[in-house]
């Protein structure tokens, strides 16, 4: 499902940090981050044609930027393989009146990049988003650098390069040492193999109907009673829950949001079915979306 890169140009600016070249007519997608990061790597293959990608600097902007129609779609993540959940993503689905309208599993696989003719003998320090440096612990503490963290890996990138520096590398994607001018000193330098990042792609409309084997994602809250939650649970017994997540409510101190993700469309009989029972029996419940489950993974 890849398709022809585009290659934004990239500022630190409040405003999108990266547009793409429109190679071929197609929609426009949102990520967050710069040019080369994991989040453009998931907007360039979240559809079958991807026109445009644009970097915004937060989760936030890209959300509003799809609200607006500046863009015709984001991608958020919302769980990593190795940290777990993203919660400032996840909870923003909650927030925004935009569908879940499918997913992309990105494979990150870092690599380690310095300035052209830059030895591994060389860095003294390097530079990478905190979550990419603490999967690359064993690398660094090998060779004794410092870790220094930075908004966004592909930033990161773009700033070494930037900056000349000849003691300092960047850990972030291979495409991003392409889109920079980077030479790759070491490729797949993370601790763990199986590192993977889930986004979402959300949009202002629901998505077309398809065939293909779809996941269905809830949010819900129950009354802070004995055996509610319970009670709201086994509504859904018998379907394969991909995914369960509690997060505390922001309008209402000790009350719980639960996120379940759901094997199934919405309109199966025995998903709606189950749908309709969690919804008599929670005090508020919202269907982010029912869309087409990823089938493999890019990157």
């Amino acid at each position: 499902m890849s398709v022809p890169a585009t290659t934004p140009q990239a500022t630190s600016d409040p405003e999108p940090t990266g547009h793409g070249t429109q190679e071929q007519p197609g929609p426009t997608v949102a990520f967050q981050g710069n040019p080369g990061s994991y989040g453009e790597i998931a907007a360039l293959n979240a559809l079958p044609v991807v026109g445009e990608t644009r970097g915004y600097p937060t989760f936030h902007e890209v959300a509003r930027a799809v609200e607006s129609g500046e863009a015709d779609y984001g991608v958020l993540p919302v769980e990593n393989s190795l940290m777990g959940a993203i919660l400032q993503a996840i909870d923003l689905l909650s927030d925004t009146e935009l569908h879940v309208t499918g997913e992309v599993v990105v494979r990150v696989s870092h690599c380690l990049m310095a300035l052209p003719g830059v030895d591994l003998g060389d860095v003294a320090r390097v530079y990478s988003q905190q979550p990419a440096l603490d999967q690359c612990t064993g690398l660094i503490r090998k060779h004794g650098w410092q870790a220094v963290a930075a908004h966004d890996t592909a930033g990161s990138a773009r700033d070494l390069a930037e900056r000349g520096a000849r003691d300092e590398a960047a850990i972030a994607s291979r495409r991003a040492a392409e889109l920079y001018g980077l030479n790759v000193l070491q490729s797949e330098v993370e601790d763990e193999p199986f590192n993977f990042t889930r986004f979402m792609t959300l949009a202002r409309h629901e998505p077309a109907p398809s065939d293909a084997p779809h996941k269905t994602s809830l949010v819900f809250a129950v009354r802070h009673t004995p055996g509610f939650l319970l009670e709201a649970l086994n509504e859904l017994r018998g379907l394969n829950l991909s995914r369960i997540e509690s997060r505390p409510r922001r309008d209402r101190a000790w009350s719980y949001l639960i996120y379940v993700d759901i094997e199934g469309r919405a309109d199966d009989p025995q998903v709606a079915l189950a749908l309709a029972g969690v919804l008599r029996k929670a005090s508020y419940a919202k269907i982010l979306g029912s869309y087409p489950a990823a089938t493999g993974t890019v990157g």
